[in-house]
């Protein structure tokens, strides 16, 4: 658990409980059983986030890692202080990046590639039981696959051959992916301030192709229409949640959008999400597919290595509008 002073409140943002939408906000979901779930998953991607259900994961996978992510949290900060300071690999505590976001979090961020594994990644394994890393490996395994049959149906709504050129990057063995394991504590000190919450971790898009959340059952999860309203997502922590990422965006033009998002915390009840992020090599080139181009179509984004963006977002704020440096600037401006 993170403990902190009430003088430390300070330090971070307090937010007004969002008002819900004035009606419903629906969701786009998956399943293996609808036939006509390639034309919904593009029109879910175009909205940049969406639930998929039915998915196939197996409940023993995903209850196995949250039972040892929580192990790991509820032990004493001197044990996890031991793999930490994140860099930005290993347990992060409070900080989020290098660049003086905070929130009332602490993490674990590891490496999924057992090729291009991290110092920090493997002191994680080290100090903690061998369950861990076997339920760490087991979950990756059964998300990417979920993920890779996602992006395969993209494909197929898209109408990009072969089929597997998105999923590809993800299963490469160079693939440069990421599990982020998420504990916000409930903070007491604000149940008498009504209708205010304390800020998990800040707004921001991912910038990778595709991001896979699942959480437990508490609330939390935000995230800004296009509006700039803010609503809560339901928690179902039988379902993933999919955000489009940067990457992507860029790869079909601006027709899939990444959403912003944030997280705020519960007065009483902690929240435990567990994210993998499905990132390209390195080397890969970024820019709009030129199978989705129309004839006369313009790319809006200059092309990039997935490095230089990931270097770029790092010393970003959470916050930034990343994509902006690699927008091409129209010839009337």
């Amino acid at each position: 658990m993170v403990v902190l002073s009430q003088p430390a409140l300070d330090d971070y943002s307090l937010i007004k409980t969002c008002k819900p939408p004035p009606c419903p906000l629906e969701f786009q979901w998956w399943t293996s059983h609808t036939p006509d779930a390639k034309t919904l998953i593009v029109k879910a991607c175009e909205f940049g986030f969406f639930k998929v259900v039915n998915h196939g994961v197996p409940l023993e996978f995903i209850t196995a890692l949250e039972a040892q992510s929580l192990g790991f949290f509820n032990l004493s900060q001197s044990e996890k202080d031991r793999v930490g300071p994140a860099d930005p690999f290993g347990y992060g505590n409070r900080r989020i990046g290098p660049n003086g976001d905070v929130g009332w979090i602490e993490y674990i961020l590891l490496k999924t590639n057992p090729d291009v594994t991290s110092h920090k990644t493997l002191s994680i394994f080290q100090e903690t039981p061998k369950m861990f890393r076997s339920a760490v490996e087991e979950y990756v395994s059964a998300v990417k696959k979920l993920a890779c049959e996602v992006l395969e149906l993209v494909a197929d709504g898209l109408g990009i051959e072969p089929r597997n050129a998105l999923s590809k990057l993800l299963r490469d063995e160079k693939s440069d992916s990421y599990l982020r394991l998420n504990h916000y504590p409930p903070c007491l000190e604000l149940q008498a301030l009504n209708g205010i919450n304390l800020l998990g971790f800040g707004e921001h898009t991912d910038p990778q192709i595709i991001s896979v959340l699942r959480s437990n059952n508490t609330s939390g999860l935000q995230i800004c229409l296009r509006d700039g309203t803010w609503v809560s997502v339901p928690p179902d922590q039988t379902s993933f949640f999919f955000n489009v990422g940067d990457s992507f965006q860029v790869m079909t033009n601006g027709r899939f959008k990444s959403v912003k998002h944030r997280v705020l915390t519960d007065h009483t009840k902690s929240r435990m999400s567990m994210i993998y992020f499905g990132g390209p090599p390195l080397s890969e080139k970024i820019a709009p597919l030129p199978s989705l181009m129309a004839e006369g179509e313009e790319s809006l984004y200059k092309e990039f290595t997935w490095c230089e963006y990931k270097k770029s977002a790092y010393k970003s704020r959470l916050a930034d509008y990343r994509l902006g440096l690699f927008e091409k600037k129209s010839a009337c401006q």
